[in-house]
């Protein structure tokens, strides 16, 4: 039987990982793999990270099961972050641990589909994984065009969609530091996506992946919060992947908020029954650190202090580029008024083949680029490839 099984397309980033692996030239600049990385090219886990984990070395005394809904001091210790003072809203909001953000926005979409979702709106480019999250749970995708060819986004687009969505269908959002545009919304941008929400049928579905990577924590948390205060339901998937450096241990949650707290307990139970059927109960160890940080002020200011760095490293790599302006044919002013990790740039194949043959730079086919991969050392390098390239 398994014979009829046809092969499928290998993960085009994890193939440009063996390829640049392989590179044996000493200047060779990864601007492929979604990880941040310091001015030295390192990936290090997190101080706070560290001293968590020091501790539950020596005080956390079992390792038994904890069920569906995982560790739900982490779930909770990081809800003031997401959702502000009124962490739960008046009891409207729940959640639950999942194994990273991936299983956040997999669980979303399933107890979506299970309560009457039939399609999804989705703006593009986006992460190659959400198309194929939703097609494994047989929703209709329709998709808007995210960006603007200034680098901004395209607020009407976005709106339309919301718009024109009716009841039983779905609109993903990403909540900052778009992945892989890095294009978001103005403030007074989401006070319009939100009203539109609030005039809308459709359930809005919140995907939380790089939250003070961007402009800061309070500040990456504005568009959510302005849509949850606008609608009375919503899903929320949330990472900590980027901001607590929890890539491998697969470390997220799940949120639903309802417009009553009555209302949770169905949805909740409907999540615990997904999440047994699909994992069972997520990976324990990360959240554990998570949680640990959060409720220790010292760690808690550790790690605050971490993720300012790394925020400030990417927005230096974003001015500097931003400086360089027009680059043969292309015009990097955009990317400082960017956000995040990633940038796209509008590169041909044949030019981003050029890229890696001639000046060993390795990105995505889709010119997607990792801003952290780049640094002092390097970015003159990249500049002027650029410039070689395109002219």
């Amino acid at each position: 039987m398994l014979e009829k099984l046809q092969p499928q397309s290998p993960d085009a980033l994890l193939a440009l990982i063996k390829l640049y692996a392989a590179d044996e030239r000493a200047d060779k600049i990864d601007l492929g793999v979604g990880v941040y990385r310091t001015g030295q090219g390192d990936t290090p886990v997190f101080a706070a990270i560290k001293a968590a984990e020091a501790r539950l070395v020596e005080e956390q005394d079992s390792k038994s099961y904890l069920g569906p809904e995982g560790d739900l001091g982490f779930v909770h210790a990081l809800m003031p972050y997401i959702f502000g003072k009124d962490a739960t809203m008046g009891g409207r909001i729940e959640g639950m641990q999942t194994p990273g953000g991936t299983g956040a926005v997999r669980l979303a979409v399933a107890v979506a589909q299970k309560a009457g979702v039939k399609t999804i709106h989705m703006g593009v480019p986006s992460w190659p994984n959400h198309a194929q999250i939703f097609s494994d749970v047989a929703l209709e995708v329709r998709t808007f065009e995210h960006a603007n060819e200034d680098g901004t986004a395209n607020l009407e687009n976005v709106l339309g969609a919301i718009r024109t969505a009716q009841e039983n269908e779905a609109v993903l959002l990403h909540g900052c530091c778009h992945n892989p545009t890095g294009i978001d919304y103005t403030d007074e941008q989401w006070d319009q996506i939100a009203e539109a929400l609030s005039q809308s049928k459709a359930l809005a579905i919140l995907d939380i992946a790089y939250q003070g990577l961007g402009r800061g924590l309070e500040q990456d948390a504005y568009g959510i919060r302005k849509v949850l205060a606008a609608v009375p339901e919503a899903l929320i998937a949330y990472s900590c992947d980027k901001n607590f450096g929890m890539y491998r241990d697969r470390v997220g949650a799940l949120y639903v908020m309802m417009k009553d707290s009555s209302l949770l307990d169905p949805v909740l139970s409907n999540l615990n029954a997904l999440a047994r059927a699909s994992w069972s109960m997520p990976p324990d160890h990360g959240g554990a650190a998570v949680r640990v940080v959060l409720r220790d002020d010292a760690m808690t200011a550790l790690w605050l202090d971490e993720l300012e760095t790394m925020r400030t490293r990417m927005r230096q790599v974003r001015d500097h580029l931003a400086v360089a302006g027009d680059v043969g044919t292309l015009d990097l002013r955009p990317l400082g008024q960017q956000n995040g990790l990633f940038a796209v740039l509008p590169l041909n194949k044949d030019q981003i083949q050029r890229l890696r043959d001639e000046h060993a730079i390795y990105m995505a086919g889709s010119g997607r680029i990792n801003i952290a991969g780049l640094h002092m050392g390097n970015i003159e390098k990249f500049i002027g490839a650029l410039e070689e390239v395109t002219s």
